[in-house]
């Protein structure tokens, strides 16, 4: 069993950043391709980027390619998602998981002036 915490989420103003922090508990992080999706209202859940277990490989959905990085720290059971360049159309509820097997409760993301 994966616990999992997101945390970071608040409200910015297009053209600024944000880092979201998914804090695992109860197993053995490392062993998990990990994974950050969002969901907007009234718009499906769709995957924002993903990681390696080991961290060398990262990749990205279209939409946030240059202005995202993802990134993990398995010592310290953490998983971030660094967002630059913010848009209003990156204004979700983002969510992390662990092999989309377990959850987090997600943080909500709002991007507006």
């Amino acid at each position: 069993q994966v616990q999992l915490v997101e945390s970071g989420g608040g409200l910015v103003q297009p053209g600024g950043s944000l880092r979201l922090s998914c804090a695992a508990s109860g197993t053995i992080f490392g062993i998990y391709a990990m994974y950050w999706y969002r969901q907007a209202p009234g718009k499906q859940r769709e995957l924002v980027a993903s990681i390696s277990a080991g961290g060398s490989r990262a990749d990205y959905a279209d939409s946030v390619k240059g202005r995202f990085t993802i990134s993990r720290d398995n010592a310290l059971n953490m998983l971030w998602l660094q967002m630059n360049s913010l848009k209003p159309e990156d204004t979700a509820v983002y969510y992390c998981t662990a092999e989309r097997l377990y959850w987090g409760q997600g943080t909500q993301v709002t991007v507006s002036v």
